[in-house]
């Protein structure tokens, strides 16, 4: 699988926690939902914690 961007991530996320918040799937889907909603819950920090070291680089930058 090619790496999703934040959006994505972050819009396929969006869809897992809908799916689990209507309930009514198995014990074995709903386990299956969560993982992924874990994988791509990390995905999107992985965008913010990289967004937030590149404003930290720039303001440092200017600051210097």
């Amino acid at each position: 699988m090619s790496e999703l961007s934040y959006e994505q991530a972050r819009g396929e996320l969006a869809t897992v926690v809908e799916k689990l918040e209507q309930g009514g799937a198995s014990l074995e889907e709903s386990l299956a939902l969560w993982e992924r909603g874990e994988k791509l819950a990390d995905i999107c920090q992985r965008f913010l914690d990289g967004a937030r070291d590149r404003i930290e680089t720039a303001r440092a930058a200017r600051d210097s």
